[in-house]
């Protein structure tokens, strides 16, 4: 039961931070229907530029810096990059931001080098909030859990209950309209670009000294983002908190528990090869749970996609 728990609190933290790393994603995948590769490489500046500003000022500064100047150049480039290839449709974009992915990992190879960087949680959360069957369960761990918590509130309020929210979404589907009422619609488009890329920023502050700070860390994440998106729903905020959770625990559970394959097909009503040595399937029975554990978040993706194209809660098919 201790283990069942601490699994069910890994799999929060691991859920609430790819949720931070989803949420900037959800806002411009959804609202501005924009193919951003590039996201997960946001998140590392965001991770690099904290650990900068650590070295001069300490971590909390970083917190609040570091995110600001992710969301200043992602909204630059969204004005003077981005806005120039959209309206060629989202070939171009992807083009435009697989290759802006590829050099900002090699910018950080430049200028921070290729080994890891030391940076490290703050001295103040540096401690044991709560043990279980003696498995400590740090204080970053749990600032983690209500930074993201609090990231969701916030955009949840300002996407449903502001005047600024109603515009975004009215943007995405009527940007003539809008723009006649007398709306910029170009700058809304720039702002929430911008506000998307500095969550991403965040939630690499955040990620930093957890996950460790090196130029892999965008593609240790980066496709497993657009699954979240995928499996969540496009436009949905809800659908992405849901699907961040379920991907967390998924993960989590499957590293944790030691099952055969074995046992889950004979389970399942299949029989073993009596020449498990000689059948095409003898790699599938001797496969273990934590070997597949990688892949289930895309096996849960196809999943979704054959019941339910539109995601969890969303809206419209993918």
């Amino acid at each position: 039961m201790s283990l069942f728990i601490v699994n069910i609190l890994d799999g929060l933290v691991t859920g609430l931070l790819l949720f931070m790393l989803c949420s900037g994603l959800t806002l411009i995948f959804s609202m501005m229907g924009v193919l951003n590769f590039a996201h997960a490489s946001f998140y590392m500046l965001g991770a690099y530029f904290a650990y900068q500003i650590s070295t001069y000022v300490g971590f909390w500064p970083g917190l609040i810096i570091a995110p600001v100047i992710v969301g200043v150049l992602g909204a630059l480039i969204e004005r003077y990059g981005l806005r120039r290839v959209h309206q060629y449709g989202h070939v171009p974009e992807l083009i435009f931001t697989f290759g802006l992915a590829l050099l900002i990992e090699e910018v950080v190879q430049f200028l921070w080098g290729k080994s890891q960087k030391a940076y490290e949680e703050p001295a103040i959360l540096d401690f044991t909030a709560f043990s279980i069957a003696g498995n400590a369960f740090p204080a970053y761990k749990v600032f983690m859990i209500f930074v993201a918590i609090g990231i969701f509130l916030v955009l949840l309020y300002i996407l449903t209950k502001t005047r600024v929210g109603m515009i975004i979404q009215a943007a995405l589907t009527y940007p003539n309209t809008v723009q006649n009422l007398g709306h910029n619609v170009p700058l809304v488009f720039m702002g929430v670009f911008g506000v998307g890329t500095a969550m991403a920023g965040v939630a690499g502050v955040i990620a930093g000294p957890v996950l460790g700070t090196f130029p892999g860390m965008a593609f240790l994440l980066g496709s497993i983002v657009f699954v979240t998106i995928v499996v969540g729903g496009l436009g949905s905020l809800w659908g992405a908190l849901l699907a961040s959770l379920l991907i967390g625990w998924l993960q989590t559970f499957a590293a944790s528990y030691n099952v055969r394959m074995e046992d889950i097909l004979v389970a399942l009503g299949m029989e073993k090869p009596v020449d498990l040595a000689s059948s095409a399937l003898r790699d599938l029975w001797t496969l273990t749970l934590p070997q597949i554990g990688p892949i289930l978040p895309y096996l849960l993706m196809v999943l979704i996609l054959i019941v339910r194209p539109q995601g969890l809660l969303g809206k419209r098919e993918t």
